[in-house]
């Protein structure tokens, strides 16, 4: 019980000050308190209650830390949303791309033991990884911009970002290696005449160019002289030959297109031949269309570069936005 009294007597030099002024640690300025405000996003008040006993009651301190909450602005939403219905558009647009690869693939029953070996080669895989590739991309953005999830709008960036430096490597390979592009060009052409028979992608490849550049072969009309059903030792119809899409007027004047209409051209003299096929290659064809186009392919170039550094403008924006909030709530 004596301890206890002893306890409770207070030694004058022990004795603490419990009441605040303006020179307490615990009260903060007015200025200071705006400037914690501004930088910090929050103010901190305590406030000490007296009770009925002149201040003794130890119990009474209560401390209150006010934190207020920052909404997202107008932008932040035009930004969000923004994000999202581009990224849902080009995931439709990858969807597409991979169902019509996939048909392709299975309508040419390319999965079948006997042609799986060269699927590789098969120009409907090129459609499946893009329309995958495009759609994984695009749907990382899409649910990173919707859900606000920093790592698929890390993932979308930097995918972006990837895609634009590839690009621009592309173009600048492209560039320096524009007097081999014509031999690229010319190797697939003859490679794709070659098998125009055999593979039903490659044949409507050919038959495009050749019907809407006006053109036929490679360099010219006897390079048709590669495939084998066109060679003038091969057996049947066709030999010495060429496609119908060769012709000048396929339909000769009819509504019933003549898939025969080529026949023999290869045995004709260039004067005679003009009437009926077509006699230039299509290798002139594309760079005489490169160069009558090549505004508008650099002007579509630029567009497509923009729209991308845009897009990752706005997801950098948009991270950098919800890493504040996140921060501060």
């Amino acid at each position: 019980m004596r301890y206890l009294i002893i306890k409770r007597i207070f030694l004058p030099w022990s004795r603490r000050d419990t009441t605040q002024n303006e020179f307490s640690p615990l009260i903060p300025k007015t200025a200071s308190a705006k400037e914690d405000s501004a930088e910090l996003g929050h103010v901190t008040t305590e406030s000490h209650q007296t009770g009925p006993n002149n201040g003794q009651n130890h119990n009474s301190p209560v401390t209150a830390s006010i934190r207020p909450h920052y909404g997202y602005s107008l932008m932040d939403y035009f930004l969000k949303y923004a994000l999202f219905l581009c990224n849902l558009t080009f995931t439709v647009l990858g969807l597409v791309v991979l169902g019509l690869g996939l048909w392709g693939l299975i309508t040419k029953e390319s999965f079948a033991q006997e042609k799986i070996g060269s699927i590789g080669t098969d120009p409907m895989l090129i459609l499946v990884t893009l329309g995958f590739l495009l759609t994984v991309l695009c749907l990382s953005g899409c649910v990173g911009a919707l859900r606000e999830n920093c790592s698929l709008l890390k993932l979308f960036s930097a995918a972006v970002l990837v895609l634009i430096a590839a690009q621009a490597l592309a173009a600048i390979v492209a560039y320096s290696l524009q007097g081999q592009i014509g031999d690229y060009l010319r190797s697939g052409m003859l490679a794709a005449m070659v098998r125009y028979q055999d593979d039903l992608d490659l044949r409507f490849i050919t038959d495009e160019i050749q019907s809407n550049l006006q053109c036929c072969g490679a360099d010219d009309y006897r390079d048709w002289e590669i495939n084998i059903y066109y060679n003038c030792s091969a057996p049947g119809v066709l030999a010495c030959g060429v496609p119908a899409t060769c012709c000048v007027d396929p339909l000769e004047n009819g509504t019933v297109w003549n898939s025969q209409c080529g026949v023999g051209a290869q045995q004709l003299d260039e004067f005679t031949a003009q009437s009926v096929i077509f006699l230039g290659g299509c290798l002139g064809g594309i760079s005489r269309w490169i160069e009558q186009h090549q505004g508008l392919i650099g002007t579509a170039g630029i567009v497509v570069l923009v729209v991308q550094i845009l897009t990752l403008s706005i997801a950098t924006r948009l991270l950098e936005s919800i890493q504040w909030h996140k921060a501060n709530m």
